[in-house]
C-alpha cells in the first residue's frame, strides 16, 4: 500500500466461540486492549474508513489510521477482502473491535464471521455528494516531499507584532487604495455637483444637454426637432401677423412600433389609469397607443379591462417637453364616422403643476389662472357668504363655484412650501394647472366639429366672460359659432364650435389628415389666443375677455404663463356627449401624422422648470412626489393626506 512500506502485512484468520448481539452486548469479563490499526482493501484498493466499538456506536471516527482505546474484547467481525497490519502492546488472543464500512457485502472466511454496519449505508457518500477523509488520510510518521512547506521556521518573530519594515509598508499601501477609492467615488461626485451650474437651459427636464450644449438624438429619431421634419416647414408666420415663428419642437411619428410605456420614450408616456373626474366608460392603458405607417395610433376597443368594457389610450409630455407660449399645430385623422355620436378624441395641453388623470395633484390647481389674494382665491369663490353673486349665479341658480380654491395662491403665507416665485412685495405669484384645448371633435346634426376652447378659474358672473366685438371674433360664422356650454361648478369655458373636414375620419371620407393648431401669447396685456381649423383660422379671444368681474368682486385672469405640456388621447363618456353604443364601430383609432410646436425666434420659452415659473422641487418635494406617481390618489387633502399651505385669506399665516 503507497505510504506503508514500513509496515508488515498479516492476513487474519480468528475464529471464536463467542458471538457479540446487538440485544446481548459484549461480556463485562473480556480484557481490554490498546491498539494502533492501519487499514485497506487488497483487491479493489479502498481504504476502509470507520472502526469502532461495537457497543458504543454513538461515536465512530473517519480516519484511515485510528487510535482505539480500551476496546472490550468482543467476537471479531472483519469484512471480506480486508488486509490489516496490527502493532499492539500485548499478546493478542481476541480483537475487541467491529468494521464498520465495507465496499461489497462481507462472507464468511477462514472461519471468520462478517456483517455490514446498518449504520452507514452503501453509497451514502454518492447520494449526498460527501468526500470521506479515509481517501486523503495520510499515516502522520510517513516523510512527505512537501513537508518543508507546513513546518515552521526556527527564525520567526516571536513577538507577534505589525510593527515591522514590511507590516507598515503593507499598511500604508493600503491606506492609500482606500484613500483613492473614497476621493475617486465620494470625493469627485460631491464636487462635481457642487461646481456644476443649475442646468436652467430650455431641455431642462427633457435629459439635460451634451458636452457641446446640443440636445442629443436619441433613438428612434426622435430629437427636440424630428430630423424628418422638412425644412421648408420650420419656420411659420403667425396666425394673427406678429413675429414670425421657428420649430422648437416635432416629432413626425415617423418610426414604426415605437412604444410610449413609461420609459421608453424621452417625451411621450402612455398612462395606465381610469379617467373617472370626467366618467369616462374606458380604461386607458399604454397597449392602445403605438406608431405605424408614418402616424402616431391611438386605437379605442371594445375590450373588457379593470371591470370596465373599453380599452382606450391617453399620452402625454408631462414632466418632460413643456413650452410657454407660441403655436402647436398638429395633423390629425379623427376616429369613427361623422355621424355617430359618443367617441370623444382630444388634443389638449396643461399646466405642468398638474397631471391629467392624477386627481390629487389638479385639486386646487385646475383650472386656475390667477395672481391675486382676494375671494377669487377663496373656496367655492366666497368669504363669509360674499359676495352674493357668486351664491346665486350658478347654472342652477345656486352656488356659482364648488371649487376648493387655489391651493398656491398669492395669499400663501412666507416659508410655506410654494413653488415661487415671489413679487417684489414680497408675496408669491400665484400659480395653476390652466387648460387650453386644441381641439376636442364631437358629432353634430350636420356632421363632424371641432370644439377649441380654454378652461378657467375664478369664474365671471354667470360664466359669461366679456364677449364683444374687441376681445373676441370668430373669422368664418359659415362654419363657426359660439358654444352655448359656458360652464359650471367646476369650470368657466370660453369656446366655439367648428365644422371639421369631413373626408378626415377613420370611418369614412377619404382618410385624409387636417391640421389643427391654437397660438397664444401669455400674460395680461396684448395677450390672446387664437384657434386653427383644416388649416384656417377660426376664432380668437384677447385677454381683455378675461378682465376684472366686479360683480363677483374678482380680477382679471392672465392667458396661461404657466409651462404648457401636450396631451392627445381618445376615450368615450356621456359626460361629454351621449354615447351611440348601438351604431358605434369598434375598434376605432386617432391617427396623428405629425405634432409641431413654434415659438416667436427671440422669445423661444421651452421646458418644464423655466426660471420664472419653476416646477420642479415642488414636484420633486418627498411630501408631493407620490401624488404625481400613484393616479389612486384623487384629493390633495383627503386620501393623499397632504396639507394646505397656510393662507392670509383664511387667516392662518
Amino acid at each position: 500500500m503507497p505510504g506503508c512500506k514500513t509496515f508488515r502485512r498479516t492476513w487474519l484468520s480468528v475464529s471464536s466461540d463467542e458471538r457479540w448481539s446487538e440485544g446481548r452486548g459484549p461480556s463485562s469479563s473480556l480484557p481490554r486492549l490498546m491498539f494502533h490499526i492501519r487499514l485497506s482493501i487488497d483487491l479493489h484498493e479502498h481504504p476502509l474508513f470507520a472502526v469502532e466499538n461495537r457497543s458504543t456506536i454513538s461515536s465512530f471516527t473517519y480516519c484511515a489510521f485510528c487510535v482505539l482505546t480500551e476496546y472490550e474484547a468482543a467476537p471479531l467481525q472483519l469484512p471480506v477482502e480486508a488486509v490489516m497490519v496490527i502493532t499492539a502492546s500485548s499478546e493478542i488472543k481476541k480483537f475487541p473491535f467491529v468494521f464498520w464500512r465495507f465496499p461489497h457485502q462481507p462472507t464468511a472466511v477462514d472461519g471468520i464471521d462478517f456483517i455490514q454496519s446498518p449504520l452507514l449505508p452503501n453509497g451514502v457518500e454518492d447520494e449526498f455528494g460527501l468526500v470521506e477523509g479515509y481517501n486523503w488520510a495520510t499515516p502522520i510518521n510517513v516523510k512527505e516531499d512537501d513537508d518543508f512547506l507546513h513546518t515552521p521556521s526556527k527564525g520567526l518573530d516571536k513577538r507577534g507584532h505589525i510593527f515591522t519594515a514590511r507590516g507598515i509598508s503593507n499598511l500604508g499601501c493600503l491606506a492609500i487604495l482606500v484613500c483613492a477609492a473614497l476621493a475617486l467615488f465620494v470625493g469627485y461626485p460631491i464636487a462635481d455637483f457642487v461646481r456644476r451650474p443649475v442646468d436652467s437651459s430650455p431641455s431642462f427636464g427633457l435629459g439635460g444637454t451634451n458636452a457641446s450644449g446640443q440636445v442629443p438624438v436619441v433613438f428612434g429619431n426622435v430629437a427636440l426637432v424630428d430630423k424628418d421634419t422638412p425644412d421648408d416647414v420650420k419656420i411659420k408666420k403667425s396666425y394673427n401677423g406678429g413675429k414670425n415663428m421657428k420649430l422648437v419642437f416635432s416629432d413626425e411619428f415617423n418610426h414604426d412600433g415605437r412604444s410610449f410605456y413609461p420609459g421608453d420614450d424621452p417625451y411621450w408616456e402612455a398612462v395606465d389609469l381610469h379617467y373617472a373626474a370626467t366618467g369616462n366608460m374606458e380604461w386607458y392603458d399604454p397597449q392602445a397607443i403605438t406608431t405605424a405607417n408614418g402616424a402616431l395610433e391611438i386605437t379605442l376597443s371594445r375590450k373588457n379591462e379593470h371591470d370596465l368594457d373599453f380599452q382606450g389610450g391617453m399620452i402625454a409630455t408631462w414632466n418632460k417637453f413643456c413650452f410657454t407660449g407660441g403655436m402647436i399645430e398638429t395633423a390629425v385623422q379623427l376616429p369613427g364616422m361623422t355621424n355617430v355620436r359618443g367617441l370623444w378624441p382630444a388634443v389638449w395641453m396643461m399646466g405642468n403643476l398638474g397631471r391629467a388623470g392624477y386627481g390629487a395633484t389638479t385639486e386646487g390647481l385646475w383650472p386656475y389662472s390667477y395672481d391675486e389674494c382676494d375671494v377669487g382665491a377663496a373656496p367655492n369663490q366666497t368669504i363669509g357668504g360674499l359676495p352674493e353673486a357668486a351664491t346665486t349665479s350658478g347654472s342652477d341658480g345656486g352656488a356659482l363655484s364648488w371649487l376648493p380654491g387655489q391651493r398656491l395662491s398669492r395669499c400663501t403665507c412666507p416659508g410655506e412650501k410654494h413653488p415661487g416665485p415671489t413679487h417684489s412685495d414680497g408675496t408669491y405669484v400665484g400659480r395653476s394647472s390652466p387648460e387650453i384645448d386644441i381641439f376636442e371633435a364631437q358629432i353634430e346634426d350636420d356632421g363632424g366639429h371641432v370644439s377649441q376652447s380654454a378652461q378657467w378659474a375664478p369664474f365671471n358672473h354667470a360664466y359669461e366672460f366679456i364677449n364683444t366685438t374687441t376681445t373676441t371674433n370668430i373669422n368664418d360664422l359659415t362654419v363657426s359659432k359660439g358654444n352655448p356650454y359656458k360652464g359650471g361648478i367646476l369650470q368657466q369655458a370660453t369656446s366655439v364650435v367648428s365644422k371639421t373636414n369631413q373626408d378626415c375620419y377613420d370611418q369614412s371620407g377619404a382618410g385624409c389628415f387636417t391640421v389643427i393648431g391654437v397660438e397664444y401669447k401669455p400674460g395680461f396685456d396684448n395677450a390672446y389666443i387664437t384657434w386653427l381649423n383644416d388649416n384656417k383660422v377660426t376664432w380668437t379671444i384677447q385677454s381683455s375677455a378675461l378682465a376684472e368681474d366686479p360683480l363677483v368682486q374678482i380680477k382679471a385672469r392672465p392667458i396661461s404663463q404657466e409651462p404648457m405640456y401636450i396631451i392627445a388621447n381618445l376615450g368615450i363618456s356621456n359626460g361629454f356627449q351621449t354615447v351611440d353604443l348601438a351604431n358605434l364601430k369598434f375598434p376605432t383609432t386617432m391617427r396623428i401624422d405629425w405634432i409641431r410646436v413654434y415659438q416667436p425666434e427671440d422669445e423661444v420659452n421651452i421646458g418644464c422648470n423655466p426660471k420664472d415659473f419653476p416646477t420642479a422641487s415642488y414636484i420633486e418635494d418627498p411630501d408631493h412626489i407620490n401624488a404625481y406617481m400613484n393616479p389612486n390618489y384623487t384629493t390633495w387633502t383627503g386620501d393623499f393626506g397632504a396639507k394646505l399651505p397656510k393662507n392670509s385669506i383664511t387667516g392662518t399665516c
